[in-house]
């Protein structure tokens, strides 16, 4: 059986470990209980976050211990950007994303047996927490000189706006999150992103100083394209895990838009494949690219972890309807309105002429172009061939009484949407 620190490497999600060696002895001496920490400074997790949830659960399943910390304290201060300070959010509204991110890490881990998670919230313990209990009890084991080397905090100290104590204090405040959770559950081992090494080093270096005692750390890249670009973003922002915000139906095409030169590397980083199966689907990327079996698979995966096994089913039979392939009038609302949203729109009303309505929606140049794309056959309204250039949009066109799907040949798509 693989070690998990080498099945770790094997799929790129180690970047640096406080001692590799023994890490490697502590998980064969195991389990080993271990966690990591997510902040509420945005209403959802993004797929930034998910290789976090993701790597917690392959050490869940060798056998470790997993604790979720959701940052209820820190949230309130925020780790400190490269550039300007953070907006300081009210108490109630971090309150409440604390809660729509448990419910969104909930799922991705195992609540029950011998290797069971736990969920925690650092404001547990740092809420009562005098200010002289915190700087005698906790400051004195820091050293300035330590804390102003960190990247951020000295690229920041050299920029006109500075950085206040608030955030200067942020990695005293992580520091302190291993500490507890070394003392109350036994945590010997925090994970997360290498650009928060700085931040895990000062909670190793805390509980070696106040307790003696050595723990580890490790992190794992960020997650980049082939081209160098930024990963996890798209035209309208973040990819967020909270369907709201990004509906399941484009969260899926983000995945199945995935480059050749990336989805073998996506596969090990957010599938839970074997080595044999993706070297398989690697091989189908060499050759049969034009199959995109390798983006099928990883879309499939990454949306049923996410949002279930029936949110995937829906939106692939929603991709299929849009061009033809399957009944939109079968899909629900909800999942029509993630399939449109990213398509390019024009306001209509049952009378609209569909002639009018594709040169309004940018299907064709001009209303000559769109009489012609229905003489030659090649013009839809929900993949209803339209016949006459006089054919003007029905109340029952407008499914759930919004939105009419409009198609030029084979693959060009607009929606006509009601107000």
């Amino acid at each position: 059986m693989t070690h998990i620190l080498d099945e770790l490497h094997w799929r790129g999600l180690v970047a640096q470990t406080t001692d590799e060696a023994a890490l490697r002895n502590a998980l064969d001496e195991g389990p080993v209980t271990y966690y990591c920490g997510f902040d509420p400074t945005a209403p959802s997790l993004h797929i930034g976050n998910l290789v976090q949830i993701l790597t917690m659960r392959r050490l869940q399943d060798a056998g470790h211990r997993p604790i979720a910390l959701v940052g209820g304290a820190t949230g309130l201060i925020g780790d400190p950007k490269m550039a300007g300070e953070r907006t300081l959010n009210a108490p109630e509204l971090v309150a409440g994303w604390v809660e729509r991110i448990r419910l969104q890490i909930q799922p991705l881990l195992r609540f029950d047996g011998p290797d069971a998670a736990t969920m925690v919230n650092n404001l547990d313990w740092t809420s009562g927490l005098s200010a002289i209990a915190f700087l005698r009890d906790v400051g004195q084991h820091y050293r300035l000189g330590t804390m102003l080397a960190k990247d951020t905090v000295a690229r920041r100290l050299h920029s006109d706006e500075g950085i206040s104590f608030t955030e200067f204090s942020y990695q005293i405040l992580q520091g302190m999150d291993y500490r507890e959770l070394h003392l109350r559950h036994g945590v010997t081992l925090q994970t997360g992103g290498s650009d928060q090494w700085g931040n895990l080093l000062s909670g190793v270096e805390l509980v070696r100083k106040a307790e003696g005692t050595a723990v580890h750390a490790l992190t794992t890249p960020l997650i980049t394209k082939a081209d160098g670009t930024k990963f996890g973003k798209t035209e309208g922002g973040a990819v967020w895990l909270d369907p709201e915000l990004t509906s399941p139906y484009a969260f899926y095409q983000f995945w199945l838009n995935t480059a050749d030169a990336d989805v073998v590397n996506y596969l090990k980083v957010f599938s839970f494949r074997t080595r044999d199966e993706i070297e398989a689907l690697e091989k189908e990327v060499a050759e049969r690219p034009f199959a995109r079996e390798a983006q099928k698979a990883l879309a499939g995966e990454v949306t049923t972890l996410v949002h279930g096994a029936a949110a995937t089913d829906a939106v692939v039979a929603a991709s299929q309807a849009l061009f033809g392939r399957g009944e939109l009038t079968s899909l629900d609302e909800v999942t029509l309105r993630g399939a449109v949203s990213e398509l390019p729109r024009v306001t209509a009303k049952a009378g609209d002429l569909v002639v009018d309505l594709m040169v309004g929606a940018g299907l064709v140049d001009s209303k000559s172009a769109a009489r012609r794309a229905v003489a030659e056959g090649g013009a839809y309204v929900n993949n209803v061939k339209v016949t006459s250039d006089e054919a003007a949009l029905g109340a029952g066109d407008l499914l759930h009484g919004r939105y009419a799907v409009l198609r030029r040949g084979k693959k060009t798509l607009a929606v006509a949407a009601s107000e």
